[in-house]
């Protein structure tokens, strides 16, 4: 069978950001912390400069897990937030079942805490149902390397397609005209040396 090229549409996508709370991400060792967090952040703000609908869920907030990373809370203060009182693979729990099937989107880009569960489960519940879904790797994260090469391998293998949050923003912009400024700031904000990139290009260009 001919292999077929899925792209990610940005009028058919909706994001979920599943248990980055602030004790899980504790348990983060597969990437730097402060590396971690700015990918994170930087999906958000991707999310949020393309208007996808995104949704924000927690598991047991209350115990051990802790409170969402507050920076998502403002970044998104709309957004569907579900606080799951339990259910571990948030797909079980039904107000973000309802919220996932409200966004009418089906393809669903997928991040979270820790990747062989809070990930895993949902996206791997996610193909089932027939959706397409996209793992931003970088913006997951787990205890080591071990776990986290495992996880991909099964959801790679189910049929999610594993990337970026970098690679996620330039397949859904498709094209530099469509804004240079915008998608260049995005990138100066999370990416130090792309901010000499676009240094560069404004001085260039306000020169020419």
């Amino acid at each position: 069978m001919s292999f077929q090229y899925s792209r990610l549409d940005k009028d058919n996508a909706a994001v979920l950001l599943v248990d980055h709370q602030a004790g899980l991400l504790s348990l983060v060792r597969d990437i730097e912390p402060d590396k971690f967090k700015n990918n994170v952040l930087a999906l958000a703000d991707l999310a949020n400069y393309f208007n996808l609908p995104t949704i924000l869920t927690t598991s047991f907030e209350n115990g051990p897990n802790g409170p969402l990373v507050p920076e998502l809370k403002e970044i998104f203060p709309e957004a569907p937030y579900i606080a799951r009182p339990g259910q571990i693979n948030a797909w079980d729990n039904e107000e973000f079942l309802a919220a996932v099937k409200a966004t009418g989107k089906k393809q669903l880009i997928i991040a979270g805490v820790v990747t062989e569960v809070c990930v895993a489960f949902p996206v791997l519940s996610a193909l089932e149902e027939g959706y397409e879904v996209f793992v931003v790797t970088d913006a997951s994260g787990t205890f080591d390397t071990i776990t986290r090469h495992a996880a991909w391998d099964r959801m790679s293998q189910a049929g999610a397609q594993l990337m970026t949050w970098f690679g996620t923003a330039c397949e859904l912009h498709r094209d530099w005209r469509n804004d240079v400024e915008g998608l260049g700031a995005l990138f100066s904000n999370h990416i130090p040396d792309y901010r000499n990139l676009i240094t560069s290009y404004t001085t260039l260009t306000s020169n020419a």
